[in-house]
C-alpha cells in the first residue's frame, strides 16, 4: 500500500537530509585527500591506494549491507553506517593532527566497510516511489548530494586554515548528527522485513531478476561511470596545483562547482529532462558530456578552460548520477530491492577500487594529462553501453 502523502513527504526529506549531511562531510574532506598524503610523505600513487582502500572495503561490504537491508530494513543500516563514518572521521583528525599515515588509511577502511546508507536510502526511495515517478525521486536524493558537495569542498577549504585535524572533525560531527535525526525521526519502510527468509545470495538478483540481461548492463554501467568518475578524486588537485599552483582552497571551489550543478540538475531539471528525452537517452547524453569534460580537463593550461571543462565534467555527472539509480531499481525484483541497489553500488566500488589506484600510477608514470584521457575513453565505452541498453526497453522513453 502506498504511503499517506505527508509520511511520504516525509521520508523524502529526511532522506535528502541524511545523504546532504553526509555528503557535506564527504565533500569536507575528499578534495584535500591529495593534500593530507602529500603532508604525510606520500606519493600521487599513495593517494590512489588510500582511495582504493575505501572502495574496496566497500566493494565487500555494500552488497551484504543491502542484503541486511532487505531483511532487517533499511533504518537500522542506515544508522549503523553513519555512526561508524563519525567513528571514522574522528580517526581521519587524529591522523591528520600527528601525521600517521597507517592511521589515516584504518579510517578509510573503516568508513568504506560501513558506507551502505547511500544505497540503503536509494532503497527507502524505491520503497514508497512508483517507478514512473523513481528518476525524479532519485534526482531529490542526488539533489541532497549535490547540496553537501557544494557546500562540503567550500567548509573543508576554510576550516583547513584552523589546521588540517579540524575539517575531518567537523565532518564526523555531521555524521553523528545525521544518526541521531535518523535515530529520532525516520521511519521504516521495507513492508516484508519482519517476515524475511534468510538472506538471500548475490545470483538471486540475477536469477528472478525481470530483466536479467538490462541488469548485467547496468552494473557495468555503473563500473565505467564510477571508473571515469574517480579520475576527478584522485588527479584533480594534483592537476590543478602543478599547472595553475592552486591549493586547497581553490580545489574546494572546483569541487563546489561540481556538487552545485548536480544540486541543480538532479533537483530541478532531472525530473522534467528524463521525461522530455527518455532516461537512457539522456544518460547516453550524459556519458558524452562527461567525456568532453575529462578531455577538456586533460589539455587544459588556463584557469578559464579549465573551469569550463569542469563544467562539462560537472553537467554529465549530474545527468548520470540519479538515472543510474532509477534504472537499476527498474531492472530489479521488487522484493530484492536493497540487494540489488547494493550490487549496483559495489559494482561501483569495484571502479573505486582499481580507478584510484590506475589514476595515480597513470599521473606518476605518464603525466597530469593521462588520467582524464583515460576517464575520457572510459565515458565513452559507457556511451556504448548505454546504446545497448536502449534496446532492452528500459526507462521512461521519450514522451
Amino acid at each position: 500500500m502506498a504511503p499517506a502523502p505527508w509520511p511520504h513527504r516525509r521520508i523524502e526529506v529526511l532522506v535528502f537530509m541524511t545523504v546532504f549531511l553526509d555528503l557535506v562531510g564527504f565533500g569536507i574532506v575528499i578534495p584535500l585527500l591529495p593534500f593530507y598524503v602529500q603532508s604525510m610523505g606520500g606519493s600521487e600513487l599513495t593517494v590512489g591506494v588510500l582511495l582504493g582502500s575505501f572502495s574496496f572495503t566497500q566493494l565487500l561490504a555494500t552488497p551484504l549491507l543491502g542484503r541486511f537491508s532487505d531483511r532487517y530494513g533499511r533504518r537500522p543500516i542506515i544508522l549503523v553506517s553513519l555512526a561508524a563514518n563519525a567513528v571514522a572521521m574522528g580517526l581521519f583528525s587524529l591522523a591528520s593532527y600527528h601525521h600517521l599515515l597507517p592511521l589515516l588509511f584504518v579510517s578509510r577502511i573503516l568508513a568504506g566497510a560501513t558506507s551502505g546508507n547511500i544505497s540503503a536510502c536509494q532503497a527507502v526511495l524505491a520503497d514508497v516511489t512508483p517507478s514512473e515517478n523513481r528518476a525524479q525521486a532519485m534526482g531529490r536524493l542526488g539533489a541532497g548530494i549535490g547540496l553537501g558537495l557544494v557546500l562540503g569542498p567550500m567548509i573543508g577549504g576554510q576550516l583547513s586554515q584552523w589546521g588540517a585535524w579540524f575539517p575531518p572533525l567537523a565532518a564526523g560531527a555531521l555524521a553523528l548528527l545525521g544518526a541521531i535525526g535518523v535515530l529520532l525521526a525516520m521511519p521504516e519502510t521495507h513492508p516484508n522485513r519482519a517476515t524475511a527468509a534468510k538472506p538471500p545470495s548475490r545470483l538471486s538478483v540475477f536469477h528472478s531478476s525481470p530483466r536479467q540481461r538490462a541488469l548485467r548492463i547496468m552494473l557495468l554501467l555503473y563500473f565505467f561511470v564510477f571508473l571515469s568518475m574517480t579520475t576527478l578524486q584522485v588527479a584533480f588537485a594534483l592537476l590543478a596545483q602543478e599547472r595553475l599552483g592552486w591549493g586547497a582552497k581553490e580545489v574546494g571551489y572546483v569541487f563546489a562547482l561540481v556538487g552545485g550543478l548536480g544540486l541543480v540538475i538532479q533537483g530541478g531539471l532531472i525530473g522534467p529532462l528524463s521525461k522530455a528525452v527518455g532516461e537512457v537517452r539522456l544518460l547516453m547524453l550524459g556519458t558524452l558530456v562527461l567525456c568532453a569534460g575529462m578531455l577538456g580537463v586533460s589539455v587544459a593550461a588556463q584557469p578559464l578552460a579549465l573551469i569550463a571543462s569542469v563544467f562539462l565534467l560537472g553537467t554529465g555527472l549530474g545527468l548520470i548520477q540519479p538515472l543510474l539509480g532509477s534504472l537499476a531499481s527498474q531492472a530489479a525484483n521488487p522484493s530484492l530491492l536493497g540487494l540489488t541497489l547494493g550490487l549496483a553500488q559495489s559494482s561501483g566500488g569495484l571502479a573505486r577500487t582499481l580507478g584510484p589506484v590506475a589514476s595515480g600510477a597513470l599521473y606518476k608514470s605518464l603525466g597530469a594529462s593521462a588520467p582524464f584521457t583515460a576517464g575520457a575513453l572510459i565515458a565513452l565505452g559507457a556511451t556504448l553501453l548505454g546504446a545497448l541498453l536502449k534496446r532492452e526497453g528500459l526507462g521512461r522513453q521519450r514522451g
